[in-house]
């Protein structure tokens, strides 16, 4: 008999921070602190109240958020680690730059946080 897929979360993890930066002709920059909760089921994400970060066009902001819970969700969805997503993650920090910052950048940091929260959480790397 097969074990039950493992929750993620177990319990909280607080702090995960993700720096994506690459720097080149098309240069990357996104920066993300979350905190990941346990929830009844499936992911949901959610911006701090009063998170403000010192970005123009703000309007622009909403969009990276999006990609990077995105990023975050896929990361957690892929089978290889054999988790069950239940966790509700809070968006704390971030950090954007005029000459690097776009959607892919915030996605890939998403991916970054995801990875290490799910090390933190000690679920093996296969």
């Amino acid at each position: 008999m097969t074990p039950a897929p493992l929750r993620f979360p177990p319990y909280p993890i607080r702090g995960v921070c993700a720096l994506h930066r690459k720097q080149n002709c098309a240069p990357h920059f996104a920066e993300i602190a979350v905190d990941f909760e346990p929830a009844a089921e499936g992911f949901v994400f959610e911006v701090a109240h009063g998170l403000t970060v010192a970005y123009e066009p703000a309007e622009d902001l909403p969009r990276f958020f999006a990609a990077a819970a995105a990023g975050i969700e896929e990361q957690l969805s892929l089978p290889e680690h054999g988790v069950v997503t239940a966790t509700r993650v809070v968006l704390r920090r971030a950090r954007a730059d005029a000459f690097g910052s776009h959607e892919l950048a915030f996605r890939i940091a998403g991916y970054l946080a995801a990875r290490k929260a799910l090390e933190r959480a000690g679920v093996p790397r296969l």
